[in-house]
């Protein structure tokens, strides 16, 4: 019994003493502090370039100079009170759903996974909707109506988390499974509760369902920023361990990962950030499949520069998306959501195409 246990013992202590086997996709991706800074540096010109021009457009033209300048203009009120709120909440929630989509693809090895489909958004949706049509005539609507989103994505946590677990471990394919079906449990909700309620109620319904950032308030901001910053934070911290876990569960744990814990802490981490974003802008679809997979294909899988870059580029993508859609139609609006649905939808053919070639597995 006791040489078992040794011969164990150093057979770990060999595979810790070993470099971490290099899968096809790390390939010629190497990581180093130069490489980091020029890909996090050029990212982040990109996105800053992108917010300074969605703050100078829009249904109405302003003059980013005069309303610095002149504290008392029309262009300072129109970009203090509405313009930049509304590029900065676009930021922040593009960049929390590129790095949720990032880490679940590492948590659940398959390419096509993101925020939206493991039924968070959904629980954050019907939960908004719900608070908006009760507490309709309420002077805390607006508070009312985050909170009850937020409280509904985490409650919606714990279920799929609950019922993904067989024997004690949560299981990526059934964590997929659980999710889809709690996807149209949701749905079927919130056309029950669209089916009961008068005209007002419908259309206000539907336009939060496609995702908008339409006057969000800085403390709104402010939250959203922290909860993202900090979710971030926390995954790019384990970025090694998800690099080990895109291998597979056996390996990584011959690696010295505790594969059920990281599945929790990066599971519990994600949906904090999906329903802080959720519950500001509703539904934005496939933040978090695009900017994610294209990243990777550019730079690597290597999550400790994925995680920040698709931080980065998630925020750039999502504020040039709510550019196009507050200018395409000016000065009406069109849902966020539309737009990103509406590049998202034939990207995921593609990817589905593409990977249909091998077997969907990071």
């Amino acid at each position: 019994m006791s040489r078992r246990r040794e011969s164990r013992a150093a057979a770990r202590q060999c595979n810790e003493a070993l470099p971490p086997p290099a899968p096809e996709q790390f390939a010629g991706a190497h990581l180093t502090r130069a490489r980091m800074a020029v890909v996090l540096g050029v990212l982040s010109t990109v996105t800053v370039v992108m917010m300074v021009v969605a703050s100078m457009f829009g249904s109405v033209h302003i003059r980013l100079i005069r309303a610095v300048a002149e504290p008392f203009s029309p262009d300072h009120a129109i970009l203090m009170d509405a313009r930049l709120p509304r590029v900065l909440m676009g930021a922040i929630v593009g960049a929390v759903l590129a790095a949720v989509g990032a880490a679940l693809q590492a948590l659940v090895r398959n390419p096509l996974a993101e925020g939206g489909i493991l039924g968070i958004s959904g629980g954050g949706a019907f939960g908004a909707i719900l608070a908006l049509v009760v507490f309709a005539r309420g002077s805390a609507v607006d508070v009312l109506v985050p909170l009850c989103a937020f409280g509904a994505s985490l409650l919606s946590t714990i279920a799929v988390y609950r019922l993904a677990q067989l024997g004690g471990r949560l299981e990526p394919f059934t964590l997929l499974l659980v999710g889809v079906i709690f996807n149209a449990f949701w749905g079927a909700a919130i056309m029950l509760v669209n089916s009961v309620v008068n005209f007002y109620f419908t259309h206000s319904i539907i336009f939060w369902l496609m995702g908008s950032f339409e006057a969000p308030t800085w403390q709104e901001v402010a939250l959203v920023a922290v909860v993202g910053v900090s979710g971030t934070a926390i995954l790019v911290g384990h970025a090694r361990d998800m690099n080990l876990l895109s291998l597979g569960d056996e390996e990584a744990a011959e690696l010295g990962v505790d594969v059920a814990g990281e599945r929790r802490t990066i599971f519990l981490v994600t949906s904090i950030m999906i329903g802080a974003a959720v519950s500001v802008s509703g539904i934005i679809s496939f933040v978090g499949l695009i900017v994610p997979h294209m990243l990777r294909l550019a730079v690597g899988a290597d999550h400790r520069l994925l995680l920040p870059a698709s931080f980065i580029a998630g925020a750039g993508f999502t504020v040039a998306a709510d550019l196009l859609a507050r200018v395409a139609i000016a000065p009406a609006e069109l849902p966020v959501g539309a737009i990103t649905a509406l590049c998202g939808g034939p990207f995921f053919i593609y990817v589905l195409r593409r990977e249909g070639r091998k077997s969907l597995a990071l």
